[in-house]
């Protein structure tokens, strides 16, 4: 095949330059995001009910909507959880599911289930998760001094919203922190006394000063007309004009009864910019579109913002695009560097600056036809895909050396150049490709761990085989050709002889490869005890997801764990920033119930989140302390996290599951067991490290109860006092004003007196119009009540979140415990799923390494010289893991995916010089003066000396090419640093190692008979 090709070089030359044209249009087509888009199996349904109790939305909400849903296809969890006011339940689907089908499966039964739901409950949200779904960037929007901010919400809402949704590649706007405007009326208690009038009076006539016909319509000759009442208000100030009638008979202007004003609508949530109330408007992407060129756009919209609307002042904060800038600029660098060691190393060792320039041209091609197969599996360009092809260009340029240096040598050993180029290549065809085929053999596996980690995979198994692929094309046909066109018009003459240079390296080779066969038997025990060594380092290695990465932004979530409003909860943060002020550069904070569409976690008044932005890490650390010393000392009853902002990895990778929770239900009964009761089980519970789950959490509540007694005998209706009470301390809506789907509630004024205060000085009226204080009606009791109710698909239950270190070796006991006491208990938790993860992990390696073998016990026909290939890999391990163990890295993502390169190239090197020894024995047996053991000792020499160059030349390239990420600083280098250091330490001291153990354990290992002639 080699040689049909070679001889058209013009054919292969134009079929490589069209791949390269359509890689070139398809690679400007090609999605740029940060990760690829992932369909996360999980709905979450939110539910906001105001001025209900965690009991009434369980019971009269989260109840029904869980029944409803139980029957869902796919569905593995149903968790729910209802608080005060809100409710949320999370549906967790199995993987092969398709969420869009569920997606809209899930809104048709919530449709069908409304009218079983209380009539003044908005419809529930359903909201599915996606990768996409993290914003890239978000705009925060600030009004100016004295600006009207239900003005600057409008605006965001009508005008900005819309017009960031018309930039090219926006999927989503959200926004959070909008105020609404509401028409409140507080009646003059003393003025409607005096007339002997009552609220009713007042609230009636705005309700029938409001009033529409219901589509009735009147007829006029053959002409119909539709009515319309004129009577309808639009402002305040037709509200105060409406007419109220009195007892005596006079009409009264309602202006005199009441006060009527336009306000804000009563705050459940604020964001906040810097210490100023603020909005925030979250910029998502679509997932076909690029983010590095959507960015910029944002950017010119935000200037062109500032320039139309001087009342606002605009930010662009948290740009994601950070991140996937990082990785693009270290391939860009890795290139650069790459190319430049590649060209010096070569042409030190090959003394020919014509190779060095043929590399320079085989890599990028490759590259670039890469995107092709991109384009083909419909994968983006993220951080995924981007790492799979780091991982492939160590290879690639490990491919190129073999094939060059082979062609090399067999021009010198006196074959024309035509001939040298085609044997040189099908010489080590075999080796090569089984070389890729055994990289493809670690990777392709991992594609069929579930979750996440899975769909991740793809991504980068796809970019590895198709890197891999594509520079076994080039090194077969694409390098051959090239090196024959360059060296064609060449007519130097080869002496044979190295330069200068690799003779000192050989040299140090051979005095130790002198050394060693001379005590064969001290060396492989020496072997035998470096391997078990270097593989025990990883015990000391601290385990984490992602490298520690030099982050500049913290976060703090914290819940009060008070019974506080939003507007306390903002004056709470702000005491915060004081605290901090000076310190940082930049801070927000989303304070209460957040506002935005896609916002899946837990909505709480009580709860908020500051996001803080610093010059250097040595002040974010020391604000850290400042901060979490603040909280603790002022708010002891507050429970917070500070940390590290979570990046868009975090995000994906963190789990709202708890680590290790035992939960139980009460078998005789569907409700939680009350306090009195659960308080002393609990002090009996089998270990000490536990945590109260969102079940046993308290909060502090008032508790009204009506006196029956009372009420029966002043002949006042129980609905009388409910009313009374709903218009003191709820949101009472009168009616609306609707113009055009805009509509503003007109509601009563609530007070703003002590809720003991209100009951002694308000009075309602008995069917004789004779008046009492509601006090007399009404008592009320402080006490503590659990403060969310939790459900799954069995039912109500309630948990303990089990701290111990191993908290599975208790199992037994929960059990037991919840035995005693008539409760079903069941164990669940992320503990589990990490089992289940690591114990796919490992069957997914095994399968990895019995492939491994099979395609290695094909290529040498043996089953024992795989095993070689197999033992030389501890060698470079242990090298990455010394190294990483010097450098005081961690075993993360990134430092596994530098041992992945280095093991491929490691591998690549070995198999090839397997291959060559066998060859070499084959050439040498075949001589009758030399016996089986002498043609072994002879190939196992020469073979060292052949393999030196490329192996040397593809470490020493490689490694080089990597240096300058070690030196460098930054987001990219940091993520990128424990990948440099595995590769370099398995390179330097995996290669040294196995330059001398292949001959060793091959001498040790094969048999020594002599081979059979075919």
């Amino acid at each position: 095949m080699v040689r049909f090709l070679l001889a058209r070089p013009i054919a292969v030359f134009m079929t490589f330059m069209a791949l390269m044209v359509f890689a070139f249009i398809v690679l400007r087509t090609l999605p740029i995001s940060l990760l690829p888009p992932i369909d996360v199996p999980q709905i979450v349904v939110k539910v906001n009910y105001p001025n209900a109790s965690p009991e009434a939305i369980e019971q009269n909400v989260l109840s029904p909507i869980r029944e409803g849903l139980i029957t869902l296809n796919g569905l593995e969890e149903m968790d729910s959880k209802a608080g005060s006011e809100v409710g949320t339940i999370r549906l967790t689907f199995d993987y092969s599911t398709q969420m869009e089908l569920a997606y809209i499966d899930v809104n048709e039964k919530i449709d069908r289930l409304t009218n079983s739901l209380p009539e003044d409950l908005g419809r529930p949200e359903v909201i599915r998760i996606n990768t996409s779904d993290i914003p890239v960037a978000r705009v925060q929007v600030v009004p100016k001094e004295n600006v009207d901010e239900v003005e600057v919400s409008l605006l965001a809402e009508n005008v900005l919203k819309k017009r960031i949704e018309q930039l090219p590649g926006v999927s989503l706007v959200d926004i959070n922190g909008k105020k609404e405007r509401i028409i409140t009326v507080e009646p003059d208690e003393q003025a409607l006394a005096a007339l002997g009038m009552t609220q009713q009076q007042v609230i009636s006539a705005i309700q029938s000063g409001n009033s529409e016909l219901p589509g009735i319509s009147v007829k006029d000759g053959q002409f119909r007309y539709y009515l319309r009442l004129a009577t309808r208000v639009d402002s305040p100030s037709d509200i105060e004009t409406l007419p109220v009638a009195a007892p005596s008979g006079a009409i009264i202007p309602l202006g005199r009864l009441a006060k009527v004003t336009y306000e804000s609508k009563e705050m459940l949530g604020y964001h906040l910019f810097g210490a100023k109330e603020a909005l925030v408007i979250t910029v998502h992407k679509q997932a076909s579109a690029k983010m590095n060129e959507l960015i910029p756009e944002l950017k010119t919209a935000l200037e062109l913002f500032k320039t139309d609307y001087p009342q606002v002042d605009f930010e662009l904060t948290q740009d994601q695009s950070n991140l996937l800038n990082a990785a693009i600029s270290n391939l860009q660098t890795s290139l650069l560097f790459g190319g430049i060691f590649a060209f010096a190393v070569l042409f030190l060792f090959m003394k020919d600056y014509r190779l060095p320039l043929i590399i320079g041209v085989s890599l990028p091609s490759s590259l670039l036809i890469s995107f092709l197969i991109f384009y083909f599996f419909d994968i983006s360009i993220n951080i995924i895909s981007l790492s799979g092809l780091a991982l492939g260009i160590g290879m690639l340029i490990d491919n190129a050396i073999i094939v060059l240096d082979n062609i090399t040598r067999k021009r010198e050993s006196g074959l024309g150049l035509f001939d040298a180029c085609v044997e040189g290549v099908e010489e080590v065809m075999g080796a090569l490709i089984s070389s890729v085929l055994t990289t493809l053999a670690v990777f392709v596996p991992l594609v069929f761990l579930s979750g996440i980690s899975g769909a991740l995979f793809f991504d980068q198994a796809v970019a590895v085989a198709a890197i891999l692929s594509v520079s076994l094309a080039v090194a077969f046909i694409l390098l051959p050709m090239l090196y024959f066109l360059f060296f064609s018009k060449s007519k130097k003459v080869d002496d044979g002889k190295e330069g200068p240079f690799f003779s000192r390296i050989l040299d140090l080779y051979e005095f130790g490869y002198r050394k060693i066969t001379a005590n064969r038997k001290l060396a492989i025990s020496i072997f035998a005890i470096l391997i078990p060594l270097g593989l025990l380092i990883s015990q000391v290695l601290k385990t984490e997801g992602l490298p520690e990465i030099e982050k500049l932004d913290a976060t703090l979530e914290v819940d009060w764990n008070e019974p506080i409003s939003a507007l306390e909860n903002r004056e709470r943060v702000i005491q915060l920033m004081k605290t901090l002020e000076g310190d940082f550069s930049q801070a927000e904070a989303d304070v209460g119930v957040r506002q935005f569409l896609l916002f899946d976690g837990e909505n709480s008044i009580q709860q908020s989140l500051l996001y803080l932005l610093f010059p250097t890490v040595e002040e974010k650390e020391a604000a850290i302390v400042k901060l979490e010393e603040f909280v603790s000392s002022t708010y002891p009853q507050a429970a917070f996290t500070l940390g590290d902002a979570p990046n868009a990895f975090d995000q994906l990778f963190n789990s709202a599951m708890p680590y290790y929770e035992v939960r139980w239900k009460d078998l005789t009964a569907k409700e939680p067991v009350p306090e009195e009761k659960m308080d002393p089980w609990l002090s009996q519970f089998p270990t000490q490290e536990w945590e109260r789950g969102p079940g046993l959490q308290k909060e502090a509540s008032v508790v009204f109860t009506l006196r029956a007694d009372r009420l029966a005998t002043y002949q006042i209706p129980v609905n009388t006092i409910q009313e009374q009470l709903s218009k003191l301390f709820g949101s009472f809506t009168i009616t609306d004003i609707r113009r055009f789907g805009e509509i503003t509630p007109i509601r009563l004024k609530e007070p703003e007196d002590r809720f003991e205060d209100l009951l002694r000085n308000t009075r309602v009226y008995a069917s004789d119009s004779t008046s009492y204080i509601l006090g007399e009606f009404v008592d009320f009791r402080y006490e503590d009540h659990y403060k969310y109710v939790t459900a799954d698909k069995g039912g109500i239950y309630q948990s303990a979140l089990v701290t111990a270190a191993d908290p599975d070796e208790q199992a037994s006991e929960f059990f037991s415990w919840g035995q005693d006491k008539n409760l079903g208990i069941a164990i669940v938790g992320q503990y589990f799923k990490d089992r289940e993860n690591i114990q796919q992990l490992i069957g997914i390696l095994l399968i990895s390494v019995l492939l491994l073998y099979f395609i290695l016990a094909a290529q040498f026909e043996s089953f024992v010289q795989p095993l070689i290939v197999v033992f030389t890999l501890p060698l470079g391990i242990g090298g990455a893991f010394l190294v990483l163990w010097l450098a005081g890295s961690s075993l993360n993502v990134m430092s596994a995916i530098g041992l992945v390169v280095m093991l491929g190239i490691m591998v690549n090197d070995a198999i090839l010089k397997i291959d060559t020894i066998n060859r070499l024995r084959l050439v040498y047996v075949e001589s009758d003066e030399i016996n089986a053991e002498q043609a072994l000792e002879m190939a196992l020499h020469r073979a060292g000396q052949i393999r030196l160059k490329p192996i040397l030349m593809t470490s020493i390239t490689t490694i080089l090419a990597l240096i300058p990420i070690i030196f460098s600083s930054g987001l990219g280098a940091d993520l990128q640093r424990p990948l440099v250091e595995a590769v370099i330490g398995g390179l330097t001291i995996g290669t040294l190692t196995a330059l001398y153990f292949v001959p060793l354990a091959y001498w040790f290992f094969v048999p020594k008979s002599k081979l059979k002639q075919s």
